[in-house]
């Protein structure tokens, strides 16, 4: 009996397809941007007067991370287009990082945060991950 090995790889390499025409830098910018975007609309929407002190500063810690990232996700598509492709993985970890660490800030506030709160040291994780990444790849610019 003649096993068939690559029908085995088939559906990985069609998901990694997928996963490569979807994640382009493109997508990656519009992320970031939206980011920066929501971020402002947090802070614009809430009223330091409407909050408590402790809450108004933790929505302001929340948008300023998320803020920070959304850029940060920005400017790997700058360092790729001067040379460093290794930045391409990191808006992944920057984007996840918003959701694992804002999103439970911004539960808190509300009064939903539960289990969300165990999830912001894995965001992070997620945004050293990223950070560490930018800095390995900036070693690519400017080699060729």
């Amino acid at each position: 009996m003649e096993l068939n090995k690559g029908l085995e790889c088939e559906p990985v390499i069609a998901s990694m397809q997928l996963a490569t025409t979807f994640w382009r830098r493109a997508v990656w910018m519009q992320l970031g941007a939206l980011n920066g975007l929501a971020a402002l609309f947090i802070l614009l929407v809430t009223d330091a007067a409407m909050l408590s002190a402790g809450h108004a500063a933790s929505i302001r810690l929340g948008a300023q991370v998320q803020f920070m990232h959304g850029m940060a996700t920005l400017a790997c598509a700058t360092f790729m287009n001067i040379g460093a492709n290794g930045a391409r993985i990191a808006p992944a970890f920057f984007l996840s990082g918003i959701l694992l660490y804002c999103l439970p800030i911004y539960a808190e506030v509300i009064g939903i945060a539960g289990w969300l709160a165990l999830m912001k040291p894995v965001g992070l994780g997620a945004f050293t991950a990223g950070w560490i990444i930018m800095v390995w790849s900036a070693r690519e610019i400017d080699k060729s």
